[in-house]
């Protein structure tokens, strides 16, 4: 199916839902032994850790006070305060689930669907630019995708590659972007292998690299993915 102009379209977030669930369907049967893939909002599993679980503490809560004790002293660390100057709202927690892949309880590739919320400001921008880079900086792999053009000034692959202190030529979304972590390199830090699409609105999709490994990668189909997201979401 060819890429919708979101730029005209509503219901993004019903889209990004079912193209994680049909990206994780063609991901998984194709994984190797002993990799698993999972969807979330952020990794449950530690880059380098084996722990799939944080640990949980469990504590006793004391009984209530009997009706006839509510007029004794309240302590300080439940002392009622008077209201707020303000009460607005201003954080929301982003729901935004992404893609991951874990081998032996070890994080090592992510593929993110970029949404229109996480590079309209600039404090959007910046913490996302730092949730991509970070996985590489831990060894992860990363494939992103954005289909939305706006802001034109900015796109996170231009902004990834100037991090990594990467000479190319500047790329505009929508876009495809796909990260390879290497081995080290002899003058510090690792190689990094980078793929990138453009994406054109009225033409399908191509199929890009999931790195697993340096020899292994999954060969995605985002235009078969994104089909069957649209057509659940009723978009066709």
């Amino acid at each position: 199916m060819p890429l919708h102009d979101w730029d005209e379209l509503t219901g993004w977030d019903g889209v990004h839902h079912f193209w994680i669930t049909n990206l994780f369907h063609w991901i998984r049967p194709r994984l190797p032994p002993e990799y698993r893939a999972y969807v979330g909002s952020v990794p449950t599993l530690g880059v380098t850790g084996q722990s799939e679980r944080p640990d949980v503490a469990i504590r006793h809560w004391l009984p209530e006070p009997a009706v006839e004790d509510t007029d004794a002293p309240v302590p300080a660390d439940e002392a009622i305060f008077e209201e707020p100057v303000i009460e607005t709202a201003t954080l929301t927690l982003d729901p935004q689930t992404a893609l991951y892949v874990a081998f032996r309880g070890r994080l090592v590739a992510a593929l993110e669907l970029i949404s229109p919320r996480n590079k309209d400001r600039p404090s959007a921008r910046s913490s996302y630019l730092h949730r991509y880079l970070s996985y590489l900086q831990e060894g992860a792999h990363l494939l992103l995708v954005d289909v939305h053009r706006r802001p034109l000034t900015f796109s996170f692959a231009d902004a990834l590659e100037q991090e990594l202190q990467i000479s190319m030529p500047a790329l505009a979304a929508p876009l495809a972007a796909a990260y390879r972590v290497g081995e080290p390199a002899p003058q510090g830090g690792r190689f990094v292998a980078i793929w990138r699409r453009a994406l054109t609105v009225d033409q399908p999709l191509p199929k890009m690299p999931l790195p697993l490994t340096v020899q292994t990668a999954i060969s995605v189909d985002l235009e078969d993915t994104y089909r069957r997201a649209a057509t659940d979401a009723y978009l066709t």
